[in-house]
């Protein structure tokens, strides 16, 4: 008993008719999207790199829109039930040859048919299931990701507090001692007798001490010469006293060795008066 006829195939249906493509080729196109889902055949033929499955794509669009349009069926429930290419016109062309022959060209056609049609009940259901699991799954995924911002925002916050705290702690101590040096430091002065120098306790008054002792170094040397009338006057006691520790000593010692070195000098001045005294009387 033969099948059933080509034109006898129920659906909805949409045809291209002598596009310039051999049925051998769109044949290849068409044996792959036989039998699946009009999402899943759309994916196919916008992944496959041949030049038939463009064409092929249009007339599936074609087909859908006419199921819609004509015969008010979902898109969701559609399948490719039945699709084929056929042959067209063929356009005969000559092309020259060696010694004046010629040889023929074939320009060929097809016609390119695409049917769909509603989807069975049991694949209807088993697709309705599919979609109901890859909807909650992809819920289920949003849902996570937006738990996981929030945990990682309140993480954030709560890093964020914490050195807020840590920072405010830090001026706390930070002031209060700066609070408890001034207080020392007032506690201090208000000890101190009126006649005691800053900084009496301590390693201050040693300091103060031992330029007190230079500067008295200083000024007994610069004395002593004055009076002799040896070298120049006594330098200004301001002067001393601001001179400082280092200095005063460098020059304390030069005037030592000075005072050294003129010490036997004017003995040996004092003797020779002596003995010229001593020669007159006689």
């Amino acid at each position: 008993m033969p099948g059933v006829k080509t034109n006898e195939v129920p659906g909805t249906r949409a045809v291209l008719r002598h596009y310039r493509m051999s049925a051998y080729k769109a044949r290849q196109v068409l044996d792959l999207v036989r039998g699946e889902d009009v999402d899943r055949a759309e994916e196919i033929l916008h992944t496959t790199p041949r030049d038939g499955a463009r064409v092929v794509a249009k007339v599936l669009a074609s087909a859908v829109a006419n199921a819609r349009n004509n015969d008010q069926l979902e898109r969701e429930e559609l399948y490719v039930s039945a699709c084929f290419a056929d042959e067209g016109t063929t356009l005969k062309r000559w092309r020259p040859r060696a010694r004046g022959r010629a040889t023929r060209i074939r320009k060929r056609s097809c016609h390119i048919t695409v049917i769909v049609s509603r989807l069975p009940e049991d694949r209807l259901e088993r697709k309705r299931a599919r979609l109901a699991a890859a909807t909650g799954a992809m819920r289920s995924r949003r849902v996570a990701a937006s738990r996981r911002e929030t945990r990682r925002g309140r993480s954030e916050e709560e890093t964020v507090s914490a050195a807020d705290a840590a920072t405010d702690q830090e001026l706390a101590a930070t002031e209060e001692e700066a609070s408890a040096e001034e207080v020392l430091t007032e506690d201090q002065l208000d000890s101190q007798e009126p006649g005691e120098p800053v900084g009496a306790e301590g390693g201050d008054s040693e300091d103060v001490t031992a330029e007190a002792t230079s500067v008295e170094e200083v000024e007994a040397p610069e004395e002593e010469r004055g009076e002799d009338g040896t070298e120049g006057e006594a330098a200004p006691a301001s002067v001393a006293r601001k001179a400082p520790a280092a200095k005063t000593t460098k020059k304390a010692t030069k005037a030592t060795k000075k005072a050294t070195k003129k010490a036997p000098s004017e003995a040996d001045d004092t003797g020779d008066g002596a003995q010229s005294a001593e020669d007159g009387e006689g």
